[in-house]
């Protein structure tokens, strides 16, 4: 499935994503746009959000990306990770990595990877897929995980079962995008979040990353809406 870029964003960040297609390299840098981008121009809602994963060298990319934009970059090279600000356009750039947990709501460990192995990261298929910007298959939906399925179906649906277990926060996330969308949270994934609710899981995240969802609850349209499902759970 290919998706026509032009008409979904304002020209001046059309302009930004490719220059980004020009940087694309074969066997150097596989571009991809990704996030909840993505997922809301398949249900055509504005997000001009952009979040590039790069096969190859992210940081090295950032670098090559900001000299043609002459914006202002922020380097995080132990993290692989890039900020460019550009003409009041926020551009994260991210080695594509693979993530594995230690212990529950631990920081993951995180190693490079390929767009595959990024996207499996990620929390539910609806927000797993991503939008390749290379020269050869530019505007070309990547979706592994049968997540355009599931958001034509209005389906929350995790990507494993030990999602819950390694990031606890994603039960917040769960409800927030259910009742955003009018979206039904797959059984399966449903009784996961029960069970990690159940086995105490919540109670290991720091209190701070905490009080931040509850905050994105309160930022919702219908927040009551939201504690009334997340009470559901409990």
């Amino acid at each position: 499935m290919k998706i026509i870029l032009k008409n979904k964003f304002p020209s001046r960040i059309f302009n930004v994503i490719k220059t980004a297609e020009s940087f694309s390299e074969p066997g150097r840098f596989s571009v991809y746009i990704v996030g909840g981008v993505v997922r809301d121009l398949l249900l055509k809602m504005p997000n001009f959000d952009l979040d590039f994963v790069v096969e190859g060298d992210g940081i090295e990319f950032a670098k090559i990306l900001n000299s043609s934009l002459k914006g202002e970059v922020r380097l995080h090279k132990p993290f692989g990770t890039a900020t460019i600000d550009f003409d009041g356009i926020r551009i994260d750039v991210v080695t594509a990595r693979s993530e594995s947990y230690k212990a529950p709501a631990a920081y993951p460990d995180v190693r490079p990877g390929t767009i595959k192995e990024d996207l499996f990261r990620r929390d539910f298929t609806i927000n797993a897929m991503a939008v390749s910007i290379n020269k050869k298959d530019f505007g070309r939906l990547i979706d592994f995980y049968s997540g355009y399925r599931d958001l034509k179906n209005g389906i929350i649906r995790v990507l494993h079962d030990r999602s819950f277990i390694d990031d606890p926060t994603r039960i917040f996330r769960a409800v927030r995008f259910s009742v955003r969308f009018g979206f039904k949270i797959e059984p399966h994934t449903k009784a996961l979040m029960k069970d990690a609710i159940k086995a105490g899981f919540l109670g290991e995240v720091n209190r701070g990353r905490i009080r931040k969802e509850i905050d994105l609850f309160l930022k919702e349209k219908d927040p009551l809406k939201c504690l009334r499902v997340f009470s559901g759970l409990l």
